[in-house]
């Protein structure tokens, strides 16, 4: 399984149209709107890289008002428990 984290700069008036038509696409699990340079991020959870590529230069690329992205691959993922429980190593023994 692949997951990549897409950074997306969506023109205003489209901003929530273009999160709704993203969260209907297949290998889109999460899409959220978010404040700062980037308009929504996008979680995209695919087969592999190829289904990525269709997803990133086909499928989202018919989305209207998306002007720039920015696609990152996620090497490895953890958990809040994961992370709390790698920093607890060597505490309170």
């Amino acid at each position: 399984m692949v997951t990549a984290v897409i950074l997306l700069q969506v023109s205003r008036e489209r901003i929530n149209a273009a999160a709704e038509e993203l969260a209907d696409t297949e290998g889109m699990s999460e899409v959220f709107s978010v404040s700062g340079r980037y308009d929504l991020i996008a979680i995209a959870r695919v087969r592999d890289n190829d289904d990525l590529a269709d997803l990133v230069t086909n499928r989202m690329a018919k989305i209207s008002g998306i002007t720039a992205s920015e696609t990152m691959l996620a090497f490895r993922a953890l958990s809040r428990h994961d992370l709390e429980g790698m920093f607890a190593v060597g505490f309170g023994e």
